[in-house]
């Protein structure tokens, strides 16, 4: 008997959705990905290689940035966040996959996986937004670049925001926003989005995307800034930028 989805609980729910953004898509099976855990860029991190990697995808994470890696490359603590938690996704679409715990340095980041795979690719969340942002005003120098529920501008709600810590437009590599209408987060205000668009120029287009089930904080993995029930959604605007 089929149980209609609004029965299912909150926790069911993001089980399916994580399974079903897991299913290649002209990519690779689950047994041709090897994962494990390297140390690199002056930190610790897990890396997902597919048997023909298409491209590499370093994924940053928000909050603190600190994820629990173990010595085979699981995830524990973070493992919840939008990004961290879709990673056997972007493998399984043929990308090789960095998740990095906190304390980077983005420049190694990205010669690590250039060695492995161009273009690379940085996608950050929310506070790895900021940390993206960071690095790039630091020398770093990805070939692609995804903010997805971005720190932008100041009428995101946080000064300290990506407009404000490059400075300068040109340091941005071709960027993709990805960006919930409905991201109720204080700090990452949907009316951010127009105002970095505007300065960013022909260097940044924007994918906006609706709907869900949020639950929870409003700035946690699991509210609209979480793209919680969207997950494919964002897999999919991120592997059509990364993999041109």
């Amino acid at each position: 008997m089929l149980v209609p989805h609004h029965c299912l609980s909150g926790a069911l729910r993001r089980l399916l959705a994580v399974a079903a953004v897991l299913v290649p898509l002209n990519g690779a099976s689950a047994a041709d990905v090897k994962t494990s855990a390297v140390s690199v860029g002056g930190t610790n991190a897990a890396l997902l290689v597919p048997a023909k990697p298409r491209a590499s995808l370093i994924l940053l994470t928000g909050g603190n940035g600190r994820l629990d890696i173990d010595g085979s490359g699981n995830i524990g603590y973070g493992r919840a966040n939008q990004l961290v938690r879709t990673r056997e996704a972007y493998a399984a679409r043929g990308f090789a996959v960095l998740v990095p715990n906190s304390g980077y340095d983005l420049t190694a980041l990205i010669a690590y996986m250039g060695q492995i795979k161009r273009p690379v690719v940085v996608a950050g969340t929310s506070r790895g937004t900021q940390r993206a942002a960071r690095g790039i005003a630091s020398g770093a120098r990805p070939d692609k670049l995804v903010l997805t529920s971005g720190f932008l501008s100041n009428e995101s709600g946080d000064r300290d925001n990506v407009m404000n810590i490059l400075g300068n437009p040109d340091l941005l590599p071709p960027t993709l926003i990805i960006h919930h209408r409905q991201d109720a987060c204080a700090k990452t205000a949907p009316g951010g989005v127009a105002p970095f668009q505007a300065w960013a120029g022909t260097r940044a287009k924007v994918t906006w995307l609706s709907g869900g089930t949020p639950e929870g904080d409003a700035c946690e993995a699991h509210g609209t800034h979480g793209f919680n029930g969207i997950d494919g959604q964002v897999v999919s605007a991120i592997a059509s930028f990364g993999g041109r």
